[in-house]
């Protein structure tokens, strides 16, 4: 208790909760968008269990510090490049996220007229998760390594991994209702999957992308379907992606 009665304590936990739920914007839409392929009173849960395997991915990272230190040691060279194995996770992770993302833009644009809830038992709630968990991983890497950065005391950056999972918990709901409701979003947030994982890929390739781009572009398209969402009003009725 002594610990949070420093003030310096309280000032690195705030910003690096506020950091982690930041980091944790991709994996609640990557979560929404995998769990809304399932039936419907399987999203919820899938949702959860999602967001539960994400903090206890980020948790036991932090708890294998050494671990990721060693990571960072080159495995081979390609073009004249180290490849670590955190190197090798982030591409791996990327290349992942690319492929999903493309092939779920494809799946609500064209796929199956007939996708329905009959399809969506195709899709299973294992299969889902396993799906999240490859990306909790990759996510994971991204949060744990800001978090080393920002103290080295391990309470606070568990305290801060568990803070901001349970409000993505919160979040998740209403933040994945809206994506379903709104069609474009949906296609933008897939679309923002695609350059996190460019970014993930460019990053095990040593060419370092600034958060801050990326986060700049989502926001400015966000704002710009906002605008375009007011000017077209209620009366505007929209498209129906297939697959929902």
């Amino acid at each position: 208790m002594e610990l949070f009665s420093d003030p310096t304590v309280w000032a690195a936990l705030i910003t690096l909760t506020g950091l982690e739920i930041v980091l944790g914007i991709d994996n609640i839409i990557f979560i929404s968008i995998l769990s809304s392929r399932l039936a419907k009173n399987q999203q919820k849960s899938a949702r959860q269990v999602g967001l539960i395997l994400a903090m206890l991915t980020r948790i036991m990272l932090l708890f294998s510090l050494s671990l990721i230190m060693k990571l960072t040691e080159p495995f081979f060279t390609i073009l004249g490049h180290a490849i670590s194995g955190r190197d090798l996770i982030l591409i791996v992770g990327g290349l992942f996220l690319i492929g999903k993302s493309t092939t779920e833009i494809h799946h609500k644009l064209e796929g199956e007229a007939e996708s329905s809830e009959s399809e969506k038992k195709k899709v299973t709630f294992t299969n889902v998760i396993i799906q999240i968990m490859i990306l909790d991983i990759v996510f994971s890497l991204d949060s744990v390594i800001t978090a080393v950065g920002m103290t080295d005391n391990l309470l606070i950056m568990i305290t801060a991994v568990v803070l901001s999972v349970g409000f993505m918990l919160l979040a998740s709901g209403g933040i994945s209702d809206f994506v379903d409701r709104h069609p474009t979003i949906k296609i933008l947030a897939l679309s923002f999957l695609i350059l996190i994982g460019l970014a993930l890929v460019g990053e095990g390739m040593e060419m370092h992308i600034p958060k801050g781009y990326i986060y700049f572009a989502m926001a400015f398209s966000i704002a710009v379907e906002f605008l375009n969402m007011k000017v077209r009003g209620s009366s505007s009725k929209p498209v129906v992606l297939k697959g929902k």
